[in-house]
């Protein structure tokens, strides 16, 4: 089950609801991918798994800023 290491987006539980009102469970997962980065204030290279949203942000303010504002130890993810 993909997690994003950032947002902490995972897989949704849904119900499929037939014209007939019969309801099967069903599950949305996130758009997440595994991606190295590298962290110029740390000068090491990390591996995350991340959704397109927080790769969209890391894009824009940097993934120091972002992890800062998320709580996350980079730390942890260094290869």
């Amino acid at each position: 089950m993909p997690k994003c290491d950032m947002t902490g987006k995972k897989r949704l539980v849904t119900n499929k609801v037939s014209h007939a009102n019969n309801r099967t469970k069903s599950s949305q997962s996130p758009n997440v991918h595994k991606k190295r980065i590298f962290v110029p204030e740390m000068d090491q290279w990390v591996t995350m798994n991340l959704s397109t949203r927080a790769q969209r942000t890391i894009d824009k303010i940097g993934l120091a800023a972002f992890a800062r504002k998320e709580g996350v130890d980079l730390k942890k993810f260094v290869n």
